[in-house]
């Protein structure tokens, strides 16, 4: 589960300067990387190439154009970027997240009783109503915000954890929904909350434990997702082809393991990133930093995309390990970094 939250910032994309709020930057040799020579960088290369063309720093422009010429991808990063291994003193953390594919329909009636709600006007000026008091309430009721209905409310709220989903309607057709905006209440993790009150352990916790702990426990299951006051509302993106991923913060398609969410803070949005997770998974490979979350905070944080449906969901879901995430930035920057200019 995405670091216990999933939600997209749709900002204009630009690479900036890493401020000095990161303690330590240490410029890394290629050799460094573990399991650099294996990967393969044409893949990375192509990620990269979708969204490089948005950033607008003189440095990047240049790189993004000189990208889309050269056919030695390996070559192409070991020439023109330094990796730079940026921390703030926290230990590294990897989490995944995944698009949901869920069923639904236009209308409501029969199993489909649960909406997916467009941002309401109100809810746009600042701090609304939490999450207990939408749903309890009924606040949105006849407005017309609709954009589908689905059969279970625990699929609602993991949908909004993700921040985009596919749903497959009852009609045989399907839509594909995206983060649309929040109610300004500070997301609270239902995962933490179940560890306070002992109904888990740390290593218990996972998406499908949570999933099955709320449907087996009725009221106190609704209960326990009104702990989270964070309500995120969607907007339609079916305009987005099927063979692509959802959008990410940079508003483009992001690509199953080739795309990782980070704090802007720390980690440009559109740089390379190398990754080495320490876990079951063990993925030593080149990312891009496409996408940002709620609680992907800190220089050595990141989450990591495994693709669309359930097979992904249960990989992404599975992911909570340590590592190093190491950032390729062009070299004059790099070092200026380093250097804390």
């Amino acid at each position: 589960m995405r670091g216990w939250m999933r939600a997209a910032c749709f900002a204009a994309a630009a690479v900036t300067s890493v401020p000095a709020i990161a303690q330590t930057r240490t410029i890394l040799e290629f050799a460094d990387l573990q399991g650099w020579a294996q990967d393969r960088h044409s893949e990375a290369l192509s990620v990269f190439l979708d969204t490089c063309r948005d950033l607008r720093d003189p440095d990047w422009q240049t790189l993004c154009a000189t990208a889309a010429i050269w056919t030695d991808a390996k070559l192409f990063f070991e020439l023109h970027f330094r990796p730079v291994l940026i921390e703030d003193g926290k230990p590294m953390l990897f989490t995944g997240y995944y698009e949901p594919e869920l069923l639904g329909s236009r209308y409501e009636g029969g199993p489909y009783q649960h909406p997916l709600y467009e941002l309401p006007e109100e809810a746009a000026e600042g701090p609304w109503l939490t999450r207990a008091e939408i749903e309890g309430n009924a606040a949105l009721e006849g407005k017309g915000l609709e954009i589908a209905w689905l059969t279970d409310p625990v699929d609602v709220y993991f949908l909004q954890v993700q921040g985009s989903g596919r749903v497959r309607l009852d009609d045989g057709t399907a839509i594909r929904v995206g983060y649309g905006g929040k109610n300004g209440h500070s997301y609270r993790s239902i995962g933490a909350e179940l560890i306070r009150r002992g109904e888990m352990t740390e290593h218990e916790v996972n998406a499908d434990r949570i999933r099955d702990w709320v449907k087996d426990n009725g009221d106190r299951g609704r209960e326990l997702l009104h702990h989270n006051p964070s309500y995120v509302f969607f907007r339609e993106v079916s305009h987005v082809p099927a063979d692509q991923g959802p959008l990410g913060a940079m508003n483009r398609s992001i690509t199953g393991l080739r795309s990782i969410a980070v704090d802007p803070d720390y980690t440009p949005l559109g740089a390379p990133v190398w990754i080495e997770t320490d876990g079951a998974e063990d993925l030593h490979r080149l990312m891009i930093a496409q996408d940002t979350g709620a609680a992907v905070k800190g220089a050595q944080r990141a989450d990591i995309f495994f693709g669309t449906g359930k097979a992904a969901g249960k990989r992404a879901g599975a992911v909570r390990e340590s590592g190093r995430m190491i950032v390729l930035l062009p070299i004059q920057r790099a070092y200026a970094l380093a250097e804390g200019i």
